[in-house]
C-alpha cells in the first residue's frame, strides 16, 4: 500500500502533469508538420531559398549557336545568368581586334532568352578585385567557363583564381563551331579569291551581291564553306521554347537568311515581336540564298542559322527551310496575321521584280515594312573581315594551332 500510494502521489504531481502536457504537445506539432506537409496556409509565409546566381564571360565576338549553347548550360547550373562582355580593347590587347564592337555584341548577349543580367566591359581575366566584386556586389555564387583552355598571353589559366576559390564549374564546349573556325571560312574565301587576282574591292562586292541565278535552278550548288557541325533532334528541343501559339494569338511571321546572325537581326526580331504575340520566323535553305546572294554564301549552313535564331528571347518558333515566296496555303497553315520585314536588308529589289514573295500578303492586306533599328546586314560582317583580312589572318593563326590541340586531343566527355 506504501508503494501504491507513492505512486498516485507521483502521477497526480503537477511536475508530471506538466510533462505529460509537453509530451502531448510535441507529439501534436509533429502530427500538425506531417499532416500540413506542402500545404500552404494563407498568411503564413514560407522563406524563399537564395537564389543560385552564376557567372560566365566572354568575348561573344561573331555570336554563334555556339556561344548561346554555352550560355545554355551555364544557366542550367544555377536559377538566375549574370554575362560579362569583355571590352574592345581587353580583346584587341588579348586576341586580337574584334570583328563586332562591344554594343552590338552587348545587343547580342542580351537577346539570348538564357541570359538574365549583363555586365559590360568585363575584364579579359577574372582578377582577386573583380571576382570579389562578383562575390559582394552581384552575389554571384560560381564562376562558369568550358572545357576548353582559356589561356593569357603569358600562358596563365584566366579562371585560376576562381578554381583555387572554389567557385570555379565547367561546361562541355560545343563541338563543331568557334568564331575562329566562322572567320576561317570566310579567310579561305579571300585566300581563293586572292589567288584569282581579285582586290579587297572586288572582293567585298563577290560577297555583298549574288549572281542572279535563279532559286529553282541552283540545286546542289555550294560555295568555299567548311562546317564541323552536325545536328541532332536534341539540340534542336534544347533550343525550342517547346510551346506552340495559344487558340487567338496573333501570329507574326518574318524570313530571312539569318546568316552570320548578328545586332541587326536582333533588333528587327524584337520589333517584329512586339507587334503580336507569337513570332514565326522562316529561315531559308542554303540553295535558296546561294541563288540570291552568290555561291560562296551563305557562311554558316541552315541548322546553324536556324539555332541561333531559335536561341533569340524574342523568337517563338522557326520554320527550317522555308518557301522563298510566302503562299497563301503557308498563311493559313500557320495562321499568320501579319507578314513583316525590315527596311534594311541584303536585297531589297524583289519589291520591283515580277517574282516578288510577298505578292500574296501584300494583296491580302498583312504585310508591313519595319523601319530597321540597325543599318547592319551579313555583308556588313564580312566586309569588316575582308577589309581587315591580315590583322584576322595573324589573329586566327593564334586560335588555329589550338583549336588543332583540341581536335587531336579530345576524348569523349558525357554533357550538352
Amino acid at each position: 500500500m506504501v508503494t501504491g500510494a507513492c505512486a498516485m502521489e507521483v502521477l497526480g504531481s503537477p511536475s508530471f502533469t506538466a510533462a505529460c502536457l509537453l509530451v502531448a504537445l510535441s507529439l501534436f506539432s509533429v502530427g500538425l508538420k506531417s499532416l500540413l506537409s506542402g500545404v500552404r496556409i494563407p498568411g503564413i509565409r514560407r522563406r524563399r531559398k537564395k537564389p543560385v546566381r552564376v557567372y560566365m564571360d566572354g568575348c561573344f565576338d561573331m555570336m554563334h549557336y555556339g556561344h548561346c549553347n554555352a550560355l545554355r548550360q551555364a544557366r542550367a547550373l544555377g536559377d538566375q545568368l549574370v554575362v560579362g562582355v569583355v571590352s574592345d580593347d581587353e580583346i584587341k590587347a588579348n586576341k586580337g581586334p574584334p570583328v563586332t564592337p562591344l554594343h552590338e555584341r552587348m545587343t547580342m548577349v542580351g537577346a539570348v532568352k538564357w541570359v538574365d543580367e549583363v555586365i559590360q566591359d568585363a575584364p579579359y581575366a577574372i582578377t582577386k578585385e573583380f571576382m570579389n566584386k562578383l562575390f559582394t556586389e552581384y552575389n554571384i555564387d560560381y564562376i562558369i567557363h568550358g572545357d576548353d583552355p582559356c589561356l593569357l598571353p603569358d600562358g596563365t589559366d584566366a579562371y585560376a583564381l576562381a578554381k583555387k576559390a572554389g567557385r570555379y564549374k565547367q561546361i562541355k564546349r560545343t563541338e563543331g563551331v568557334s568564331s575562329t573556325d566562322i572567320v576561317g571560312r570566310m579567310l579561305l574565301c579571300v585566300r581563293e579569291r586572292s589567288l584569282n587576282g581579285s582586290n579587297h574591292s572586288s572582293l567585298q562586292r563577290q560577297f555583298s551581291h549574288g549572281h542572279n541565278l535563279k532559286v529553282d535552278n541552283v540545286g546542289s550548288a555550294t560555295g568555299t564553306r567548311i562546317s564541323h557541325f552536325l545536328p541532332t533532334s536534341r539540340r534542336i528541343v534544347q533550343f525550342s521554347n517547346g510551346k506552340g501559339p495559344g487558340p487567338d494569338a496573333r501570329i507574326i511571321y518574318i524570313d530571312g537568311a539569318f546568316d552570320l546572325f548578328h545586332a541587326g537581326h536582333v533588333e528587327i526580331l524584337r520589333l517584329a515581336r512586339e507587334l503580336g504575340d507569337f513570332l514565326l520566323v522562316g529561315i531559308h535553305t542554303d540553295q535558296t540564298i546561294s541563288a540570291t546572294r552568290g555561291l560562296h554564301r551563305p557562311i554558316m549552313n541552315l541548322h546553324e542559322r536556324s539555332l541561333s535564331v531559335l536561341a533569340c528571347r524574342y523568337v517563338d518558333e522557326v520554320i527550317i527551310g522555308a518557301p522563298w515566296e510566302v503562299s497563301k496555303d503557308m498563311i493559313t497553315t500557320f495562321d499568320i496575321s501579319l507578314v513583316v520585314h525590315g527596311t534594311i536588308a541584303e536585297n531589297m529589289d524583289f519589291l520591283k521584280e515580277d517574282s516578288n514573295p510577298y505578292s500574296v500578303p501584300m494583296a491580302m492586306g498583312i504585310y508591313k515594312q519595319l523601319q530597321s533599328p540597325l543599318d547592319i546586314t551579313t555583308s556588313t560582317i564580312i566586309k569588316r573581315i575582308v577589309s581587315n583580312h591580315e590583322a584576322y589572318q595573324k589573329r586566327n593563326e593564334k586560335k588555329e594551332a589550338s583549336e588543332r590541340r583540341y581536335y587531336e586531343n579530345k576524348s569523349y566527355v558525357n554533357g550538352d
